[in-house]
């Protein structure tokens, strides 16, 4: 551990993800007219963490440090902000959560359709089996069963590929929610415009 001052969550036994900003108003986004402590993060700032994030096994513990350019700020800031970046992941998975459940529901009702079409193409081809003869016929039956199998690509699509990625976006997002943040200050004045971002530990 370093002798700079900090404040906030021990990381001693966690995969540390590092951030080095100027301020902490840095981390979060400037344009969000909510109050500090439930502000959302900024768009890159969060988009780096939540990357460097999936790089650490899921038996392991997330921790986040960040390294500010200023002096020693009341010790509430940790708690603070701690709690700002673990509420800003819980509203993530939560939003992740409600996607992935209208997903499922889109689902059920694109296998209803898509099985009253296939049903319905199915049966179409056999009347035009036994009424229409010849190459039109042929042509006429092999289109509506390609049709009717067609229709459930999408339903398909969604219980096959599509749940199982948001499920773990949610998982992730869980996970950092929970996970323990620092802030180390560095005492610099420093002159950076934009956030340094570092390797996970």
């Amino acid at each position: 551990m370093s002798d700079r001052p900090y404040t906030g969550d021990d990381v001693a036994d966690c995969s540390v993800i590092k951030v080095h900003i100027a301020s902490l108003s840095q981390l979060f986004d400037s344009l969000d007219p909510s109050p500090f402590h439930i502000r959302d993060l900024d768009r890159k700032a969060s988009t780096y963490i939540v990357e460097s994030a999936r790089d650490i096994p899921r038996d392991r513990k997330i921790g986040l440090v960040l390294y500010v350019d200023e002096s020693t700020r009341p010790a509430d800031d940790g708690r603070i902000v701690g709690d700002a970046v673990r509420d800003h992941f819980a509203r993530e998975a939560d939003y992740t959560g409600r996607r992935l459940r209208r997903m499922i529901k889109q689902g059920w009702v694109s296998l209803a359709i898509g099985l009253a079409f296939l049903i319905t193409a199915v049966m179409a081809s056999a009347v035009v089996t036994d009424n229409v003869p010849g190459t039109i016929g042929v042509v006429l039956r092999e289109t509506l069963i390609i049709g009717g199998w067609v229709s459930m690509w999408r339903p398909l699509e969604i219980f096959l590929y599509d749940w199982w990625p948001l499920l773990g976006e949610r998982r992730l997002y869980e996970r950092m929610s929970r996970m323990a943040v620092q802030i180390e200050y560095t005492g610099k004045i420093s002159e950076r415009s934009q956030p340094k971002w570092s390797e996970t530990r």
